[in-house]
């Protein structure tokens, strides 16, 4: 699969840009803050109707704005698609395919599978565990329809389990209503966790040889899950937990509190690995999530770096770029010297100017 085109309207810093894409590495370079990590959030909301910062829809409108609109031109297996989004200030967004509404998410994914790279990915290892949960779902959320299911559902009874967690404190006898939550908690809950661990499993698989050749045969990484509770005692610890729930109006256990270990041999490189064994880490990680999606879903998903290159040495960024050879790849960057020093290929550069995009192979 690879995008062929993007048309943005009342885009963050962009009143209308239509642009092309080649299919293999395109180059988006100017100065910060110019909007170049724009497009590639545009395109990420694409394929999976959220942006990869977290922001909302009414904080992407151009300022001044009610509305904006992102239509992405995908071409998967010698087949067409046109991806509409509609961004609305105080109302869901709404999403067409092929010029189709569709009611549900799970519907647009599997036709843009997306692996999003930016620094802050190389801090995944040592910043805290919501991010290393965030990692797990992002990627799940596009692969399996089912896992979305179950997270989405399993979040909305987490909400719910804590409101009326509050409520309790006010009127007691809502505490026999908790186990109404409780059971679909530990249903939905339970499904998050199994399908997590295998994931992790499969990860495993592959980041062990990636990483064994980016530390040149030094070290072997191994990615160890760790759920907040095992499967076989989620019931019962729920139930053990209501008074202390009850009292911090808050639920304390459930894959909610998920964590991952980084194992280099026995050493646990979140808590005593070195700040490169850390990047080389987080960097194994993110080219095995790539070969991942390649081997579930039989093609190539596009990777969206965004300015990646200037946090890694020469070898790693070699390493990085020879790993994507034949993959549609965009990329931010500040300047080209980098590409032009280590003399790296290139299909399309683009320069990004205070919202104006010029093609300079045209």
């Amino acid at each position: 699969m690879f995008i062929k085109s993007l048309e943005l309207q009342d885009y963050r810093n962009y009143d209308s840009l239509s642009m092309e894409f080649h299919d293999g590495i395109n180059i988006l370079y100017g100065d910060n803050a110019q909007g170049k990590t724009n497009i590639l959030e545009a395109i990420y909301i694409s394929g999976t109707t959220k942006s990869h910062r977290g922001s909302k829809d009414k904080e992407i409108i151009k300022l001044g704005k009610d509305q904006a609109h992102i239509r992405t031109f995908v071409e998967r297996d010698n087949v067409q698609h046109k991806i509409d989004m509609h961004l609305k200030k105080n109302k869901p967004k709404g999403v067409a395919i092929d010029g189709i509404p569709i009611k549900k998410s799970s519907e647009l994914f599997g036709i843009l599978n997306l692996i999003f790279f930016s620094p802050e990915d190389l801090s995944i290892i040592k910043n805290g565990p919501s991010e290393r949960r965030r990692f797990i779902d992002l990627e799940l959320c596009q692969l399996d329809k089912v896992y979305l299911h179950n997270l989405s559902n399993y979040n909305k009874v987490i909400t719910q389990r804590n409101n009326l967690l509050k409520q309790i404190s006010f009127n007691n006898q809502l505490m026999d209503t908790l186990s109404i939550w409780d059971i679909q908690l530990v249903k939905y809950g339970t499904e998050v966790m199994k399908r997590r661990d295998l994931f992790l499993r499969q990860l495993n698989e592959i980041v062990y040889h990636i990483h064994s050749k980016l530390s040149g045969g030094k070290e072997e990484l191994f990615i160890k899950y760790e759920p907040n509770v095992n499967v076989e005692e989620y019931s019962k610890k729920l139930s053990n937990s209501v008074s202390r729930d009850v009292a911090q109006k808050i639920t304390s256990v459930g894959p909610h509190r998920d964590d991952i270990c980084f194992l280099i041999g026995s050493i646990d490189i979140r808590k005593f690995g070195s700040q490169g064994q850390q990047r080389t880490s987080a960097l194994s990680l993110k080219l095995a999530e790539l070969e991942l999606v390649k081997n579930m879903t039989h093609d190539n998903p596009v990777l969206l770096l965004d300015d990646v290159l200037s946090e890694l040495d020469r070898k790693r960024q070699n390493y990085l770029l020879n790993s994507i050879h034949d993959i549609q790849t965009i990329i931010t960057c500040t300047g080209l010297e980098e590409f032009i020093a280590n003399r790296l290929n290139y299909d399309n550069i683009y320069k990004v100017v205070n919202g104006t995009v010029t093609n300079e192979d045209s």
